[in-house]
């Protein structure tokens, strides 16, 4: 028995226009990534609680010559993106660079 397909085009797969944004289902979990800062040396202490500040965002390494190393917990890439610019915008920030991202999917076996 023979079905009807629809022809599909190389360039329509590649650029996702195949994709019914309906049907996209977003994986559980969450977005992890680090970020490393570069501020000045001197107001270190004040980059560093403006960065606390923000939900998500926890300075695994500190270095006094003006280095910071944020680990940061969101639950989607386009709040990772939100937290990486908005420190890179902070008062005496020279850069904020992602040095680390992964996608923490859930376990789908796993029961609470």
């Amino acid at each position: 028995m023979a079905t009807a397909q629809t022809a599909i085009d190389r360039r329509s797969l590649i650029t996702g226009r195949l994709l019914n944004p309906d049907r996209v289902v977003a994986p559980p979990g969450g977005e992890i990534a680090s970020i490393l800062v570069q501020a000045r040396p001197e107001c270190l202490a004040a980059v560093e609680a403006d960065i606390l500040a923000l939900a998500g965002c926890e300075i695994y390494g500190r270095d006094p010559k003006g280095k910071l190393v944020v680990v940061v917990d969101v639950p989607d890439a386009g709040r990772l993106g939100t937290i990486l610019n908005t420190i890179a915008l902070l008062p005496n920030v020279y850069s904020a660079a992602l040095v680390f991202h992964a996608i923490d999917a859930a376990s789908a076996g796993e029961q609470s």
